[in-house]
């Protein structure tokens, strides 16, 4: 079944699920930084069939996400390594790892960011690089870059905008028992 293409959207978001928002997209990416590189690797971690393995590696190697590297000319076989683009989706990965551990695990979390040289558990948030802070307001707002168009601009003066908006705590985050 073909899906609608954001690709033509002006929103990064839209263009982002264009590129990897169908889930085995972003499965694969996951199993790449976890060190699988080949077809029968990924079908065995993902229970995959192989047309939509094949299907989905082809997308992401168009995508620019992975390049194919041949490993083997009889019979023809390839591994998948996750190029400058591919690695930097690793946030994404992370912050979604994050989601599904606070919001998704109430059998407990299976996987975890730990301090290498501590052990302590991370608690992943997303900053700014320059200054290391934390990206939620009042100190940082969405505004519109130098190609918004009047939609964009429109949206982001609305005041409206949740996306930086901090966490409630759990006092704050549903109805009153």
């Amino acid at each position: 079944m073909q899906h609608k293409s954001f690709g033509e959207m002006t929103c990064p978001i839209a263009r982002t699920l264009d590129l990897v928002g169908e889930w085995w997209s972003i499965l694969i990416l996951r199993d790449c930084f976890a060190g699988i590189r080949r077809f029968d690797d990924f079908q065995a971690s993902l229970g995959i069939g192989t047309n939509t393995l094949t299907r989905r590696l082809n997308a992401l190697v168009e995508a620019g996400m992975l390049e194919r590297h041949r490993y083997s000319e009889r019979p023809p076989r390839h591994e998948y390594l996750l190029t400058r683009r591919g690695r930097d989706f690793r946030p994404v990965l992370l912050a979604l790892l994050a989601f599904g551990n606070a919001e998704l695990t109430p059998e407990g979390e299976t996987v975890v960011i730990v301090d290498a040289t501590t052990g302590r558990q991370a608690d992943p948030v997303v900053v700014d690089r320059r200054s290391g802070l934390e990206l939620m307001e009042p100190r940082f707002r969405l505004a519109p870059g130098p190609a918004a168009k009047g939609a964009t601009r429109e949206r982001l003066a609305s005041g409206r905008n949740e996306m930086l908006r901090p966490r409630p705590g759990p006092a704050e985050s549903g109805p009153a028992a």
